[in-house]
């Protein structure tokens, strides 16, 4: 007699993980990174900060990895820009 194979749940199917990342608006940026908003579009000019996303004609944001891995960089490189 054999037994019948278990069901397998959706939520446990062998899907790719997307890893989850979130947009933060210029206000989270400035709080995450301690630069005020004139620094950090003065860098991003000169490559030297992660770039924004248009989310909207007037809005932007940044992707926290992206600013999160430049403190990140900061840290470890003793805070040369």
């Amino acid at each position: 007699m054999q037994t019948p194979a278990p069901a397998v749940h959706l939520a446990h199917s062998a899907k790719p993980v997307i890893p989850r990342d979130r947009l933060l608006r210029l206000n989270e940026v400035e709080v995450l990174s301690g630069c005020k908003k004139s620094t950090i579009y003065k860098l991003m000019k000169e490559g030297k900060f992660p770039a924004c996303v248009r989310i909207t004609s007037r809005m932007s944001a940044w992707p926290e990895s992206l600013v999160l891995q430049w403190v990140q960089d900061r840290i470890q490189k003793g805070g040369v820009a």
